[in-house]
């Protein structure tokens, strides 16, 4: 859930420069529906349920930094998040995905990260189970006191070696030796000296899926509800597996934090993060957007259906899954689209009123190119200069040559075809291929290697020369 010193909408805007250029006002318009989120749930609780997120549509081409803004927005709440693509879904009826499957993938996502924070909770107390695992693989307890009760000499097998531990001063019986010895070894084991040590644990083996037909009518979420219900009825089974200390610790030490998870807990948590965290970034929705009001028939009457099958979900409505009912009122959806051949008001009314902040984003200049370059944490430069340190090598740019880089690829966009930010993709791959593949055969460590203007001219001499011969070569 969104934490009590939840960033401001100006902090948010700030963390999103950290790795997108340019589009203000789109950050300002995200930052603030996110900042809303927080706002809510701190609201009077009579009022909470009143206030229902403001969707927004982010209208740009491709590579603008629309899929980008939602992806670092869903970081920064650090909430659950989903991807889907409108193209993929298909009318109620017909074969493909429906649309309330992206929010069964949301409470799926939801689940994992609860669990998996849970499971952090718990890791110390699960590691001590896995010690006693580990321990009792090596030295065995005693299950009762030897007949003579004596003492003197205890054999300890483990994985075909054998060591005798005698003492000056024997205990008085086998259990008291035994418990000696399994102290002494657990803190070899925490010592780390049995690490390349062989020994034999349970592993729990997955069992066969249950094949359910459905009934007609039956919805994929029921479906799969009866499936996991089936499938828990069915014993567990486990089998035996000969393995290092080391490699024990790994493998059991996800089962046994798994056992220490209250699974219940954990999808009601989930259930209520999804329902009042969630974000869910619809792309591609100009695809589904109909010309002339879907009256000619075909492909225009599927995508009507496709947003009338939306509708109810944006709006707010029940959706069965697995884990429990979800409800959307209070999901936050964002939807994206580069309208190159439909337009924003070819969106059936209801769908675009569920849509009420519309933001346009703008094309990338020059300028944007080149910062884009230089300034993100993340950006292409850092990106190479980082997997060429892998090889011990150093790799520079002069800005004159991201300067060009820009230049260059700026012009391709405007001259063959404008896909934003991903044509950046292209030029340095382009620039910078002969070298990836040169180092280390031919360029060893510790070599320095600067990009210059120079370089990029030569390199991408061709690149330039024949930009206008590529849009008639299929």
């Amino acid at each position: 859930m969104l934490q009590e010193n939840f960033l401001t909408p100006a902090q948010i805007v700030a963390e999103l420069d950290k790795y997108i250029i340019g589009q203000h006002e789109a950050k300002r318009h995200v930052a603030i529906a996110l900042r809303n989120r927080w706002r809510r749930l701190h609201a009077p609780a009579d009022m909470q349920a009143e206030i229902v997120p403001n969707n927004i549509l982010m209208i740009g081409a491709t590579g603008v930094g629309k899929t980008e803004i939602a992806r670092r927005l869903a970081h920064l709440a650090d909430a659950p998040f989903v991807k889907v693509e409108a193209s993929k879904f298909t009318e109620v009826g017909y074969v493909g995905r429906d649309v309330e499957s992206m929010v069964r993938d949301l409470a799926e996502q939801s689940v994992n990260r609860v669990r998996q924070r849970r499971q952090e909770e718990v890791k110390a107390q699960a590691a001590q189970a896995v010690e006693d695992l580990i321990l009792d693989a090596l030295i065995p307890p005693l299950r009762a006191p030897s007949k003579d009760g004596g003492a003197g000499r205890v054999n300890v097998g483990f994985s075909g070696s054998s060591e005798n531990i005698v003492g000056d001063a024997l205990p008085t019986s086998d259990q008291e030796l035994n418990e000696r010895t399994r102290e002494r070894f657990r803190q070899k084991i925490r010592d780390g000296e049995m690490e390349d040590r062989h020994i034999e644990i349970q592993v729990a083996q997955a069992g066969p899926s249950v094949g359910v037909m459905g009934a007609p009518g039956m919805d994929e979420a029921a479906l799969s509800g009866l499936q996991e219900m089936l499938g828990n009825m069915l014993p567990k089974k486990s089998r035996k597996r000969k393995v290092t200390v080391a490699e024990a610790r790994k493998i059991l030490l996800d089962e046994e934090a798994a056992k220490l998870v209250d699974m219940d807990e954990v999808k009601d948590e989930a259930i209520r993060q999804a329902e009042n965290a969630g974000i869910i970034f619809i792309d591609e929705i100009d695809k589904v957007a109909t010309s002339g009001g879907g009256k000619n028939g075909g492909p225009d009457v599927s995508r009507q259906g496709v947003q009338r099958d939306l509708l109810p979900i944006v709006e707010g409505s029940a959706v069965s899954t697995k884990y429990g009912i979800v409800n959307t009122d209070h999901i936050l959806f964002i939807a994206a689209g580069a309208f190159h051949v439909s337009k924003p008001s070819d969106l059936i009314p209801e769908l675009q009123g569920r849509f009420p902040i519309r933001v346009e984003l703008q094309s990338l200049t020059k300028d944007d190119f080149y910062r884009i370059l230089k300034d993100p944490k993340n950006a292409l430069t850092k990106q190479y200069e980082a997997l060429l340190q892998a090889e011990e090598v150093e790799l520079t740019f002069d800005d004159a040559a991201l300067e060009r880089v820009a230049q260059i690829a700026f012009e391709v966009n405007a001259e063959v075809e404008n896909i934003g930010a991903r044509r950046l993709h292209t030029v340095m791959s382009r620039l910078l291929n002969d070298l990836l593949f040169d180092v280390p055969d031919k360029i060893g460590p510790q070599a320095r290697i600067q990009i210059t203007a120079e370089l990029v001219e030569e390199r991408l001499a061709s690149m330039v020369k024949n930009r206008d011969l590529s849009q008639y070569i299929l």
